[in-house]
């Protein structure tokens, strides 16, 4: 684990969208109810937040944390910049070393098959997962993958989980029909350069960045077709918590929803927040990223189970979860509606 860098203030963030006339976070799926303020005056309950700094989606944790969110709700939060594996950071959440997480869900469901005690709580947006190819190339569509190599950062990550199942919808084995090989994130596009691979993976602010070199561009994303609406971070809360003090984790994932709809309706505010984390990368560049992505659809209770049943269901096609596994009970026993 590593600190997180000193983040802006509160006051100068509210000073700037003050300043920019940003308009009013929207409301988010949950609607006004669930999302009122209920802090009751009583001392900030601490808690210790695992997140993954890197991630440029996840500039809504660091929304929350700067602009005052989690303190309006009641509640102290510690960020705790988390690079490990996500077993260890589900230990870590589940033996209470970390209360809560935000992750990916691709990345969680496997782990959490095994029975770590933790719960799944909400879906806090879409979209970061991008396949690249290069610009002017041969390859058009999925279907032109067939036969090719695809470099990606991670054999275990969530984008090669995620294209594994896009590739097999469309009717290409990703376990024979194409060939896999990791290289570290920043040599991707390298790999392509020396012609080591046709194709890569990786997630947000690395893939936008390719992008934005003008030598690859997207071919697909976690936000393509059926996918359009599906979420891809989860909040993770650890059992022990939700069942010693649920309120606060109420408190908790009202405050993550709140700073969702932030980003989506100023994300010149997620851009501050996030920009400490971020440095390679210009203000427009992480505005243009969080646009790109769908901060203002989140999804808990019913809604939550059915898309994480739909994932685990995927993720049999590709071999990551198991075919014995019951993808609906799988889906209830991981997740819990805090807003129920």
């Amino acid at each position: 684990m590593t600190d997180t860098p000193t983040l802006p203030t509160r006051r100068t963030l509210l000073k700037s969208a003050a300043a920019a006339g940003l308009v009013a976070p929207a409301i988010s799926l949950l609607g006004r109810k669930a999302l009122a303020d209920d802090v009751t005056g009583s001392a900030a309950r601490p808690l210790k937040l695992a997140w993954n700094a890197n991630a440029a989606c996840l500039a809504g944790v660091a929304t929350a944390y700067s602009r005052g969110i989690f303190t309006k709700h009641g509640l102290n939060v510690e960020l705790v910049n988390f690079s490990g594996s996500t077993d260890q950071l589900l230990e870590a959440i589940s033996t209470a070393k970390a209360d809560a997480g935000v992750g990916m869900a691709l990345r969680w469901l496997k782990p959490l098959e095994q029975g770590f005690d933790v719960k799944l709580t909400a879906g806090t947006h879409g979209g970061c997962l991008r396949l690249l190819v290069p610009k002017g190339g041969d390859i058009k569509t999925i279907a032109d993958l067939r036969g090719k190599t695809i470099a990606t950062p991670d054999m275990a990550g969530p984008d090669k989980n995620f294209f594994s199942v896009v590739l097999a919808k469309h009717g290409i084995d990703p376990a024979k029909d194409v060939e896999w090989k990791q290289y570290p994130g920043n040599l991707l596009t390298l790999a392509i350069d020396k012609g080591e691979a046709h194709a890569l993976t990786a997630s947000d602010p690395l893939s936008w960045g390719f992008i934005k070199e003008g030598k690859v561009v997207e071919l697909a994303s976690n936000l393509s077709g059926e996918h359009a609406h599906r979420t891809c971070c989860v909040v993770g809360v650890r059992g022990s918590l939700l069942r010693e003090s649920k309120d606060n984790v109420v408190k908790l994932n009202k405050a993550l929803l709140e700073a969702q709809d932030i980003v989506a309706a100023s994300p010149e505010v997620g851009a501050e927040a996030y920009a400490p984390f971020a440095p390679k990368y210009s203000n427009q560049d992480v505005i243009d990223m969080l646009r790109s992505h769908t901060h203002g659809e989140h999804v808990v209770g019913d809604s939550l189970r059915s898309q994480l049943t739909l994932y685990a269901e995927e993720l049999k096609l590709v071999s990551v979860i198991k075919p014995s596994t019951d993808t609906v009970k799988f889906a209830q026993r991981i997740t819990f509606d805090v807003f129920a």
